[in-house]
């Protein structure tokens, strides 16, 4: 059958392929925990990730293709509505609890944004909206686990936060097509569809700081790793600058935020 295309993605950008029902992705080092993990998941009932299929003949990954919507840069503006943000959180929150099942140990993991303290939950690492798949505006599974790695849960709902909200300037976020927003407000939203308690909420300020501190680290390794796509996202919005004004622009309103949040 004819393969298609599908859009979206930085590291896998135009390899990722759809053939009939089914998604073939480029397989890594840690695609046969990724599979293990996913299919313990949907072995609980939870069927918000992608289904494994097994490994085609050329090497590839085979997924069973999730029917919705993925939006890709710029982002429209019916992702941006609070609900549709709301509707992650509550999906991360199912994820964290059907994944408190599976074991990781003994299996090989990404390091790439893995969460320094550890823990023993396989988070995603990587919520971003081009990784969700949405029906008539409500999220319905997670995609693209290529960076999963055991963390804690508040790790991941604080990387989410960041790219979902966004936690981003009014210089770099409308070069995605993110619209003015209320972004304090945007990340009591989230604490409240994840569930967070007062606990959570001190420890989603203090993680989201030091995240916003450490700047673009990964994309910075990968631009000098050489990896084409990084370099050309990195150029595209404005190389080592993009960080720093996010920075300056997180100090400035650290204090709305941590408001937002009691």
């Amino acid at each position: 059958m004819e393969e298609h295309q599908l859009a979206g993605g930085v590291a896998n950008a135009g390899k990722v392929v759809r053939v009939g029902d089914e998604v073939l992705r480029p397989a890594n080092e840690f695609s046969a925990s990724i599979r293990s993990l996913l299919l313990a998941l949907r072995a609980t009932g939870f069927d918000g990730v992608p289904e494994p299929l097994g490994v085609a003949a050329d090497g590839r990954e085979r997924f069973r293709f999730i029917g919705g919507d993925v939006p890709i840069p710029p982002y429209p503006e019916w992702v941006q509505r609070d609900d549709a943000l709301a509707s992650v959180a509550r999906l991360l929150r199912r994820y964290h609890e059907a994944a408190m099942a599976f074991d990781p140990a003994g299996l090989t993991w990404s390091e790439e944004m893995v969460d320094p303290v550890g823990g023993s939950i396989v988070l995603h690492n990587d919520v971003c909206l081009e990784n969700v798949v949405f029906r008539d505006g409500v999220a319905v599974a997670l995609i693209d686990f290529d960076f999963a790695a055991p963390g804690r849960p508040i790790f991941d709902v604080v990387q989410f936060t960041r790219m979902c909200i966004p936690v981003d300037d009014d210089v770099n976020a409308p070069r995605l097509g993110w619209l003015p927003s209320d972004k304090p407000a945007r990340l009591r939203l989230v604490a409240d569809a994840y569930g967070c308690d007062a606990a959570q909420r001190a420890e989603l300020l203090t993680l989201l700081h030091e995240s916003i501190e450490r700047g673009g680290q990964f994309v910075r390794r990968r631009v000098e790793g050489g990896d084409p796509n990084f370099v050309a996202m990195w150029n595209e919005m404005g190389g080592p600058e993009r960080f720093e004004r996010r920075r300056r622009w997180w100090l400035d309103r650290y204090e709305d935020f941590a408001e937002a949040l009691r």
